[in-house]
C-alpha cells in the first residue's frame, strides 16, 4: 500500500491504534497484514500513543523488510501465538529452458493474480528459483494459481521450515571516507553525487535499523542497518584504520 495523502496516513494510523487497543482490552493476539518500510513508519509513529500495548514485528527472517506486527505477548497472554506466515518456494519446471527472473518478474506475476500486496513478504531469489513470504490465507491460492512467471512456467509448493536462502548474502566491503556521515557514505557505496544522495533523503527513501531518516548528516554507529529504496541495503561495521591524512577505511556488508 503506497501512502498518498495525509488523509490515508491518518485511516492507517487509526487502523493501527484500533487494532493495538483491541487486543488489549480482548487480550486477544491480532495482526496487521506485510506493511512496506514507509507503512512501518506510519506504525511507529501510532506506536508512540500506545506505549501500554505490547507488540513484536517480523516478516519471516531477520533480514526481512516487509514485515507484519504482532499486538500481544506471551508476558501479558500467559501463551504464544506465532505469525500467520508461510514460505513459498517457486521453482521452474524445465530450469534449462527458464528465464532469467527477477524480484520484479516474480511480483509482477503474483500481483496479476488480483492478491492484494499486503498478503505478500519479501521474495528472495537463489538461481531461477524464488522464495516468498506470504499469509497463510493466501498460500494455498498462490499454489494452485501461479504457473508461470515471465515466459517461465513453474510450480509451487509450501515449505516446512523457513529455508536458509532467506537470508540474503552480503558482500563484505570497504571504502575511504572522509567521515562516518549517512549522506557521504551512501553516495560512494551507489556510486551517485552528493546531491543525488541528498535528493533521497528529501523523498524519504532512506530508512535507519528500519525506522525513516530525514536526517543526511547522522553518523553511522557499527550495527546500524540502511536501506536506500531503488539502490539496496547494507550494515555498517565501523571502521578499520584511519589513515595518515585523517580519512577513514571503514567496512559495511552491502546486499545488492
Amino acid at each position: 500500500m503506497a501512502i498518498e495523502s495525509e488523509k490515508e496516513l491518518q485511516q492507517l494510523k487509526k487502523r493501527f491504534l484500533e487494532l493495538g487497543e483491541k487486543s488489549y482490552q480482548q487480550n486477544l493476539y491480532l495482526f496487521t497484514g506485510f506493511l512496506g518500510m514507509s507503512e512501518q513508519e506510519v506504525f511507529w509513529q501510532a506506536a508512540q500513543a500506545m506505549k501500554h500495548v505490547p507488540f513484536t514485528m517480523w516478516g519471516g527472517s531477520e533480514e526481512c523488510e516487509r514485515r507484519m506486527v504482532r499486538f500481544g505477548s506471551k508476558e501479558e497472554f500467559g501463551y504464544e501465538e506465532k505469525f500467520p506466515i508461510l514460505c513459498i518456494g517457486i521453482y521452474p519446471r524445465l530450469e534449462k529452458f527458464a528465464d532469467e527472473l527477477s524480484h520484479r518478474d516474480f511480483l509482477g506475476a503474483l500481483m496479476n493474480l488480483g492478491i492484494e500486496r499486503s498478503t505478500l513478504g519479501d521474495i528472495y531469489m537463489k538461481g531461477k528459483s524464488g522464495y516468498l513470504f506470504c499469509t497463510e490465507t493466501i498460500a494455498e491460492f498462490i499454489v494452485d494459481n501461479l504457473d508461470k512467471v515471465k515466459h517461465t512456467h513453474v510450480r509451487c509448493e509450501i515449505l516446512e521450515q523457513f529455508p536458509d536462502i532467506a537470508v540474503r548474502e552480503a558482500v563484505c566491503e570497504e571504502y575511504l571516507t572522509a567521515s562516518e556521515r549517512i549522506d557521504g557514505m551512501i553516495a560512494k557505496l551507489y556510486n551517485i553525487s552528493r546531491n543525488q544522495s541528498m535528493e533521497l533523503f528529501r523523498t524519504k527513501k532512506i530508512y535507519v535499523n528500519g525506522r525513516l531518516n530525514e536526517n543526511n548528516s547522522y553518523h553511522l554507529k557499527p550495527g546500524d542497518a540502511v536501506s536506500v529504496r531503488g539502490y539496496g541495503k547494507f550494515t555498517y561495521d565501523g571502521i578499520s584504520q584511519e589513515t595518515r591524512k585523517g580519512k577513514y577505511r571503514i567496512k559495511v556488508r552491502v546486499y545488492r
